[in-house]
């Protein structure tokens, strides 16, 4: 009698990092393939800055300014729509307990879109650079650039939480018209748009309860416009903002499971 040889079997080893970065393509791709995300995102803020920032401020005076609260500004969005009402809308459809019944490793969902928005900011904060230098006349130095390109792609973590909490908390339709009722206010009130002295003292100093001002403040001293007080204390707000809101979501999604 003749052994029968077996084929052998040969079987990719699997890596954890290699889920990790297929859950972030796939949330980049589905992102990128919205118009009705996609286009809003990047063309408020940039828009935005282009018309204020450029067009009505006669030599460049307010270019620096706007360039970091616009930088902001988009972020904002980025982050709060894309985890605020893409949470809401995966949990409303069961898509986040078919996350966790797939044999993928914990929180890759979250990590993917946390990158999703990272990226956003990024693309945001590049195109806003790109119109500042070549329209709006701003000039600054390398480091300078790449202090406000961070700024810009690690500020969306308080926001993510904050989107995160919000998208816990209600359903789609409804997480949508929070965002909206949160969004455009903070982003007036943090003085991103103008600066809180033009406006009357109850606004400044109402101005730190908002995370957008943190982050404001942050980023304005990286243009050198920032209001006073120490960039470590607007960044220690924004971590403990960042930690609150992503506790109080993990708990609010564990227990409606």
């Amino acid at each position: 009698m003749h052994a029968t040889v077996q084929p052998a079997v040969h079987s990719r080893p699997f890596h954890a990092w290699r889920a990790y970065l297929l859950e972030a393509r796939y949330e980049l791709l589905r992102q990128f393939r919205e118009p009705a995300f996609v286009l809003p995102t990047l063309l408020f803020p940039t828009g935005f800055y282009l018309l204020f920032g450029v067009m009505l401020s006669p030599g460049g005076a307010n270019a620096q300014y706007m360039l970091a609260g616009y930088g902001v500004f988009g972020i904002m969005a980025a982050a709060l729509f894309g985890f605020g009402a893409g949470i809401a809308h995966d949990r409303e459809r069961g898509l986040l307990r078919l996350k966790r019944a797939l044999p993928a490793p914990a929180g890759s969902w979250l990590l993917a879109k946390m990158v999703a928005a990272m990226a956003f900011a990024a693309l945001i904060s590049l195109l806003l650079g790109v119109l500042a230098w070549t329209l709006g006349d701003v000039s600054l130095a390398p480091g300078q650039w790449l202090a406000l390109l961070a700024v810009n792609v690690l500020g969306v973590l308080p926001f993510c939480a904050l989107g995160l909490y919000i998208g816990s908390l209600f359903g789609a339709n409804a997480a949508v018209a929070v965002v909206n009722l949160l969004f455009l206010p903070m982003a007036f009130l943090s003085g991103l748009w103008m600066p809180l002295t033009v406006l009357p003292d109850i606004f400044g100093r109402l101005a730190p309860v908002w995370p957008a001002y943190h982050l404001g403040q942050v980023a304005m001293k990286v243009v050198g416009h920032g209001a006073g007080g120490s960039a470590w204390l607007h960044l220690g707000v924004l971590a403990v903002v960042t930690a609150a809101f992503f506790v109080l979501a993990r708990r609010r999604l564990a227990e409606a499971g």
